[in-house]
Parts: C-alpha cells; structure tokens; sequence
C-alpha cells in the first residue's frame, strides 16, 4: 500500500531509494519504458492472468475423466456433470462445471515434460518469462498509472512466512533470459523490498523541499554535459515522482476492496491445515496454496484494472501427485489442493462479468505437464509431457467449448493437437496487435519471433 507519511526524519539516501523496483530505481525504469513507447499504442487493451498450476496437475483428474476407461485409467475422483450436454469435469470443479459456457477446456495439449519446462519460461522462451516478450513490445510500465507491466504473484505476496515460488525450476519464473534484467517480472515478496520501496513515508511538503534540491543538483550536472542525457534523466525522475504520487501501489492495497467481495474470493474457508498429512515434505505448500489463492486472484484482478498486461500467479508447487514423500496422491490432495482451486477460479469469472471485464482479461490455466495416464503402485500419478490439462476463460475469446479429444486412455492427443507455440501465439495475439508489431523496428529477430510467429489456437477465435 502506498502511504504519505507525516515523518521527516528520513536519510538522503532512504529518500534517493523511494521508488526502487527489484535492484532498479524506478526512473531506471521508466527509462528503460521508452523503448516500447513508441509501441504502445500496439496493445489491445487487455491483460492476461496465467495461472500456473504448478507440479503438473492430472488432465484426467481435472477436466476429461475418462470415466468409460478402465479402473487404474479413469478419473479416481470421479466426474460432475457440466453446463455443456455430453461434457464433464472431475468432480472435484463442481463450481467451474456451473460455468462451463464460460469456459473452453483443451483435451488435446501437448505441454513439456518436466518441472524446469514451465509454460511460463522455457527453452520456447529462451528462458525468458512470457510476459517478459510483452514487456520488452509495449514497455515496462503502465503509461498512466506506472503499473509495471509484467508481474508475479505467489503466497509471499499475500504472507510473508508463505514459501514463496519454490520447488523445481522456480528460478525460471522470474528469469528474462536474453531480454536482459530489466525486464524480468516485478516480483512482490521476492526478497522483501518492494513493497518497502513503493511506500512513501516523507511528508509532501519535505518531498518537494528534496524535489527542488535534486533539480538543483542536476542543474549543475547539466552545466557539465552536454549531451542531453541528463535531461532525458530528469524527465524520468519527474515521471517517478509522478508515479509514486498517484499512488500505483494502491493497486495492491486489498483492504481497499468490498469486505464481501475480499470473503466471497477467501479460500481458506474451505481449507483445513489439519486434513493435510503433516509428514509430506509439501504440507507447507499445500498449505499456502490453501490459504492464499482466491486472494492472489482478487490481486492479479486489481492489477489488471490498473493496467498491468500479464499477472503470472503461482500458488504452490501442489499439483506434483506421485504419491511419494512429498506429494500425496490425487484422491488424497484434490479436496485440499481442487477446492480452493475450483473455488478461486468460479469466482474470479463471475466477478470479473459482473464488472463487464470477461473481454478485457484473458484467464489461462494449466502446468509444466500433465500426469500418466495409468495409476502407479502407491496410487499416484507420475509425470506424463504428451498431454495435460489446459484452460481458458475470458479475453474475447469464443468460450463454451471443448477443443480437440485425447484418447481412450488419456495419454495422447487423439484429434486437434495444441502445442505450446500455438498457446503462446494465442495470449500474443490476445495482448498486442500483432501484425503492427512485424511493422516494428528494432525489437530484434528473437522478439519478433516469439511474438508474432506461432498459430493461435484457431477454435478460440471469435
């Protein structure tokens, strides 16, 4: 939350990091935002949230159970019937099969195969996040309201003993690759300063009293060079200042939410500490995940109204259901790992078509892989990369529907194979105009290829 603070007993060099954004000040990074500026006028319009399910969750299990296949292959959870005739979902999304028409599941995704292949940032992605190609078109932050515009979102932004992003691969997520540092995601939590950093605790009169000695200061420098870039500088400084005074961080600032609308997103409700064994290493994941998700999705909403372009939100590495050490198996961790899930997502849809949002945000949901098709020894699933679940909602997009089918046993893609290239073609063209875009000078051949090369997954558009 951003706060003007009363107190004046505050060091030159604590004001000097007012605005500081991941190690970046944040005039840095409204400089660095020059280079999309010229591109800005490329976006739609509209956000994505990627929800990532992180430890590859059971396509099976989740929204094709196979319940005509064989004991050991069909869903060990069952199935609820959709809003959709013919179509239906593990029964563990009860709230989701309500929203069906909503909805456009993919049975026939063919993710990658491992935990260091996230949908997020991979060898697809040249080890760059996603959101980072989105950044690097259209800049690094909001033009109005300063938002940055590629963000993550895990427990650690909500509480800060949660776990944050960890388990296999998590570096990745907020990797930029060759990108470089600058336009890696915003991350709150991290490490604990930006939030810190994005809060101002300076008096306004004693703001502008510092103001003013800056400008002086920097008059002097100008005296000393002649090349322009100082006064380039100062107009970035002035946008910080600007910025801060807005008050972007307001965006985070939950309290400022409907009490109802804050309960009607709560998944910890339905989540009980003590369902979950205590003697799995990832009972603290499940934990987090349980707690925090439907907020971190009342979060991600906030940013994307206040302009923020791609919110990637993980809530805990709780899909992984080998039923080994770590991870229980689906019959066992669905109730505590779906529900708040299936609870989460229902009502984040609904919310944002009653704010007349649906078109404007783009919700996309699935993992690094799916699970195998046959139950394993213990009961569990192992890792599967020749399908897996994925999900949309929202964006635009022609919703309603079931695109291609796998096959009997729910391990292959038996019509209409969607590969990552054609999920990323998808929220490309759903953020940005991109066609303009392979107008654009010097994004570079990396950029323009991840950006504008790829087919859209062709039953998603209108």
């Amino acid at each position: 939350m951003l706060t003007i603070g009363a107190g004046t007993h505050h060091s030159r060099r604590e004001f000097l990091r007012i605005g500081t954004l991941g190690g970046l000040s944040l005039a840095q990074l409204l400089a660095a935002r020059a280079v999309g500026a010229e591109s800005k006028s490329l976006a739609t319009g509209k956000s994505v949230i990627f929800l990532h399910m992180y430890g590859g969750p059971s396509q099976i299990e989740t929204f094709d159970p196979k319940m005509t296949a064989p004991e050991g292959i069909r869903s060990v959870t069952g199935e609820v019937q959709t809003s959709l005739p013919g179509v239906t979902f593990g029964s563990t999304f009860a709230k989701l099969a309500k929203l069906a028409d909503k909805l456009a599941v993919v049975r026939s995704y063919v993710p990658a195969y491992d935990h260091s292949a996230s949908p997020i940032s991979n060898k697809e992605t040249q080890g760059s996040n996603l959101g980072s190609y989105y950044a690097r078109v259209i800049g690094l932050n909001h033009p109005t309201t300063g938002l940055p515009s590629n963000m993550i979102l895990s427990p650690r932004a909500l509480f800060p003993d949660a776990l944050g992003i960890d388990g296999p691969g998590a570096s990745a997520f907020s990797a930029a690759g060759p990108l470089g540092g600058a336009y890696a995601p915003v991350y709150p939590g991290a490490g604990g300063d930006l939030m810190r950093n994005m809060q101002l605790k300076i008096a306004p009169d004693r703001l502008d009293e510092r103001r003013a000695l800056l400008t002086q200061l920097d008059g002097l420098k100008r005296d000393l060079d002649g090349s322009g870039t100082i006064e380039a500088m100062d107009r970035y400084r002035q946008q910080a200042f600007d910025v801060i005074l807005r008050g972007a961080a307001k965006a985070f600032d939950l309290s400022q939410e409907d009490p109802k609308t804050m309960a009607r997103y709560d998944t910890a409700p339905l989540f009980r500490a003590d369902s979950v064994r205590k003697n799995l290493g990832n009972y603290k994941q499940y934990v987090d995940h349980g707690r925090s998700l439907g907020k971190l999705l009342l979060l991600a909403r906030r940013l994307c109204e206040a302009g923020c372009g791609f919110v990637t939100v993980v809530g805990g590495f709780v899909w992984d259901m080998h039923a080994d050490g770590n991870n229980a198996p689906p019959q066992e961790a669905l109730p505590y790992v779906g529900l708040p899930f299936d609870h989460a997502v229902a009502t984040l849809i609904e919310d944002l078509a009653e704010r007349g949002l649906s078109d404007k945000i783009l919700l996309v949901a699935c993992g690094e892989m799916g699970r195998g098709p046959k139950v394993n020894a213990k009961g569990g699933r192992d890792h599967w990369g020749n399908l897996g679940p994925l999900l949309f909602s929202g964006g635009g997009l022609k919703m309603g529907q079931v695109i291609g089918r796998s096959t009997a046993d729910g391990g292959q893609p038996a019509s209409d194979p969607v590969h990552l290239q054609n999920l990323y073609a998808t929220v490309m063209h759903t953020l940005l105009d991109v066609g303009e875009v392979r107008l654009l000078s010097g994004l570079g051949s990396d950029v323009l290829r991840m950006v504008t090369e790829g087919d859209p997954i062709r039953q998603l558009m209108a």
